[in-house]
């Protein structure tokens, strides 16, 4: 078994995609293909459900997807752990997946404009919220960059666990514009405000209900009593998500800085005029007091705090 099959699995779960994941994956699709029939040879099932469009994964997919996260999180924690010091030096962060490709870049650019350059790593994305919070209680990370809404509730102690608000995003439903109802044709910019889909059961991409996004819109969706849905995929990625919903399987909510350009576009267009429909988010940077922590690590706090005042 070879740790690239369980990083290709990862990437397939999160795009729904062959052709998509061995594009992420640089590899061409007939090879990417045989090293996911390879990995399914050495576990001894099925993990693709080949016959859907988009992918699937089976129950044994399902089952096996947070074992390969926390494989591969594993693997690469004890190469760090084993290098000499010399190649160590990089600051650690627990991060959900949209914030490393949609804010992080930027935030990184300008927080090093303050401070010395510095190296990081990311801890992979676990999908659920304590499982991603673990990163940090346990010491693996020394920081963890997420999403926070009142709704979702963090179970940290505030002084062990200080924070920094340092960025916001919105989550926004959204859709592609031919995207139709077989019983109404309404235009997915008016699924939502249409008094004539209430009735319906909407096509629905999913976050699942463990994830923090999943947590949040099921407390959105509660106060909604006549949305009514129908879940054709779940994924804890929203980037998997978005590529989804370009092909006009659903409705999906999505943090706007990862969509506004496919909005701008036209490749995507939101479904409500309502904000009511929205989630205004806070994006967070938490440490630990607890832990030692290397000049580096205080040095990026610091600047983190002279930035966000800003």
């Amino acid at each position: 078994m070879e740790i690239k099959w369980l990083e290709d699995f990862v990437t397939l779960a999160e795009t729904s995609s062959f052709s998509r994941a061995a594009e992420i994956r640089n590899v061409t699709q007939p090879a990417f293909s045989r090293r996911i029939k390879q990995l399914e040879a050495w576990i001894g099932a099925t993990l693709i459900d080949r016959a859907t469009l988009p992918a699937e994964l089976t129950p044994a997919g399902r089952n096996f997807l947070p074992m390969a996260q926390d494989s591969i999180r594993m693997f690469y924690s004890v190469r760090e752990s084993l290098r000499p010091p010399a190649e160590q030096g990089l600051v650690r962060f627990a991060a959900l997946h949209t914030l490393t490709i949609t804010f992080f870049p930027v935030w990184l650019r300008e927080l090093q404009r303050n401070t010395r350059k510095f190296g990081t790593s990311f801890i992979a994305d676990r999908g659920g919220i304590e499982a991603n919070l673990a990163a940090l209680t346990d010491g693996e990370a020394d920081f963890f960059l997420t999403y926070a809404h009142r709704e979702v509730p963090f179970h940290l102690d505030r002084d062990k666990f200080p924070y920094l608000a340092i960025g916001s995003d919105r989550l926004i439903p959204v859709a592609a514009p031919e995207l139709r109802l077989d019983q109404l044709p309404v235009p997915a910019a008016d699924i939502l405000d249409n008094p004539g889909t209430a009735d319906l059961a909407l096509p629905y991409l999913s976050y699942g209900y463990s994830s923090f996004f999943g947590v949040a819109l099921g407390s959105l969706f509660s106060k909604h009593s006549p949305f009514r849905r129908q879940t054709v995929h779940e994924s804890t990625i929203s980037a998997g998500l978005k590529e989804l919903a370009l092909t006009g399987a659903g409705i999906c909510w999505l943090p706007e800085s990862l969509v506004e350009q496919d909005i701008s576009n036209g490749s995507l267009v939101a479904c409500s005029n309502d904000r009511t429909w929205t989630l205004d988010l806070e994006i967070r940077l938490y440490r630990s007091s607890e832990k030692t922590s290397s000049a580096m690590v205080e040095a990026l706090w610091q600047s983190s705090r002279a930035l966000s005042a800003t």
